[in-house]
């Protein structure tokens, strides 16, 4: 069973231990379009096929269910305008109703009860800003994307997908709109999440979340 995105909380899971140094050169809080705009911009029409609305020829069908393959998952998430390279592991929703996080920082979460790249929906990948020992996490510079960079997503099978971001928003984790964020259907996107804004010490965490969207560029195929 997938959990429904309402209970998904990406509140204070996405940092850990003390800030490193987001507050010494903090970026502009967005980029692109409005985080509200893009998700709710409607998936683009197609044309209805030959004989719309006329009474279909009745057809025969084996009463046997067609398995239908899984998609291969991402293992490895690319930003090469901001120097990010990152492995992927498939990650669901830990005890306490927040989304699993890779615990090195050096890795990044892809959500696996929802939409893979490149499927209908979105694809939500998540990731550590930081942590105390470790360091900068892979996601550190997600801050400074601008719209219009690429993002390259590898799969199990070394296909390649590429994106190209068209909003970064910064956003306080308790308004989320994580059922828009966490969407199952319309067109494919990706979302890119990790921490940002203010360092708050009695939470051991940042107030906002990092919030970047990214639509997949025609003939990606490389």
């Amino acid at each position: 069973m997938r959990p429904a995105a309402a209970t998904i909380v990406l509140g204070l899971a996405l940092a850990v231990g003390a800030p490193t140094a987001w507050a010494v050169t903090r970026p502009e809080a967005a980029a692109g379009p409005s985080l509200d705009r893009v998700l709710s911009a409607p998936a683009a029409p197609t044309a209805a096929p030959p004989g719309a609305g006329t009474m279909p020829p009745a057809t025969v069908r084996d009463a046997s269910p067609v398995a239908v393959p899984a998609p291969p998952p991402p293992v490895r998430i690319e930003l090469p305008g901001q120097g990010i390279t990152a492995p992927v592991d498939p990650v669901g929703v830990a005890g306490d109703g927040q989304m699993e996080l890779p615990e090195d920082v050096a890795r990044v979460g892809w959500y696996r009860f929802g939409p893979a790249p490149g499927e209908p929906g979105n694809a939500v990948l998540a990731g550590h800003v930081d942590d105390r020992e470790q360091g900068a996490g892979a996601l550190f510079p997600l801050r400074e994307v601008a719209a219009g960079a690429e993002i390259v997503v590898t799969d199990a099978t070394g296909q390649a997908t590429r994106w190209r971001v068209v909003s970064r928003e910064l956003v306080q984790k308790q308004v989320l709109p994580l059922e828009a964020l966490f969407a199952r259907d319309g067109p494919p996107r990706l979302v890119v999440l990790t921490c940002g804004g203010p360092f708050l010490p009695e939470y051991r965490s940042y107030r906002d979340n990092v919030v970047v969207v990214a639509e997949p560029v025609a003939d990606a195929t490389p």
